[in-house]
């Protein structure tokens, strides 16, 4: 073999070293690899072990969308009971500890405890005191324009007056989640101050929903905290395949039915118009008490019954108990539109 170094080549190396003629090899750094000896261009991330990121990008992408479905329902269902524009936009979707989620909270605050049956556990709904106030003084009839915003906790009235608001926040949830699986909400209790509720371990992952509600001139934030042990059995059905077909069944004949019996109680603005003609700006300003206006029409024509603007019916002009009425003829047809 003649890679094997005899004694005198052995003394010679051992005495170049200590003369200095020859460097030692000095270990090379080696990150995750045995090739690798330049850790420049190497990618290290910080990765903590008491933070993992239990939820994939697919399903934090799916729960956003579907809260943002809630956010549009939940302003539509403020703005009807508050008689006055709400907007309610989703502002931030993201996996955080419990304890961080509490840090960062106001005390004191509207602190709810939900329970989603059949879910076990406890979901948290934060309302912030920059918006809590100035519905309450909507709702007392005040208009917000000096309102002072106190640092206390909410009275036994305000509670009260707030449950109105959680109930139709229930009401969005129940109908948001029913694409994943059919939940009841429900209010568990309530806290003003949040560092004295622990429903999960403060290292425990949770996913935190922030949303942004604005009121006229006022705006505040609103948390939804879902622990992930809670929704960790949805979490399959949480997937871009299940979410896009979940949504395809609510083309469902219960859907239907709920949708016309909404349609039903809709109020449509009906009027019967006699007839329609035409005069110029000098005949209107000459236009006194007793002139009479003739237009083209025959006086054994029928009415026109409007619905909303639009030319739906012929109808005839009669009495019905001392009050005018019209009796419906026949539907307009489009041969009767040219």
């Amino acid at each position: 073999m003649n890679d094997i170094l005899d004694q005198s080549d052995i003394d010679a190396l051992l005495a170049a070293t200590d003369d200095g003629e020859v460097e030692e090899d000095r270990p090379s750094i080696e990150v995750f690899s045995r090739t690798r000896r330049d850790v420049a261009d190497i990618d290290i991330r910080p990765y903590d072990f008491k933070r993992p990121e239990r939820v994939s990008k697919d399903q934090m992408s799916a729960l956003q969308t579907l809260h943002e479905s809630f956010a549009r329902n939940f302003g539509a269902s403020l703005s009807g009971f508050l008689r006055t524009i709400v907007e309610v936009k989703v502002a931030s979707c993201e996996q955080m500890t419990y304890s961080e989620f509490i840090s960062g909270l106001p005390n004191p605050t509207s602190f709810n405890l939900l329970q989603a049956s059949p879910l076990e556990g406890q979901i948290c709904l934060e309302l912030s005191p920059l918006i809590i106030y100035p519905v309450i003084d909507r709702l007392m009839g005040g208009t917000n324009a000096e309102l002072f915003i106190p640092q206390r906790p909410l009275t036994m009235i305000e509670n009260r007056l707030i449950t109105k608001i959680l109930e139709r926040a229930i009401d969005g949830l129940q109908e948001a989640w029913a694409s994943v699986k059919e939940l009841s909400f429900e209010v568990d209790g309530g806290e003003s101050n949040p560092h004295l509720v622990q429903i999960v371990p403060p290292n425990e992952v949770v996913v935190v929903i922030g949303f942004e509600l604005k009121m006229t001139t006022r705006a505040g934030t609103m948390n939804l905290c879902i622990p992930y042990a809670v929704i960790e059995p949805l979490m399959e059905d949480l997937s871009a395949q299940s979410w896009f077909s979940n949504v395809k069944l609510k083309g469902s004949p219960e859907m239907k039915r709920l949708i016309e019996d909404e349609l039903n109680e809709a109020a449509v603005e009906v009027s019967g118009t006699l007839a329609r003609t035409t005069i110029t700006m000098s005949d209107l300003m000459d236009m006194s008490v007793g002139d009479v206006i003739v237009t083209s029409k025959s006086a054994s024509a029928p009415a026109v019954l409007e619905v909303e603007g639009e030319a739906k019916m012929f109808a005839h002009l009669g009495q019905h108990r001392g009050k005018r009425a019209l009796r419906v003829d026949r539907t307009i047809t489009s041969a009767d539109r040219h």
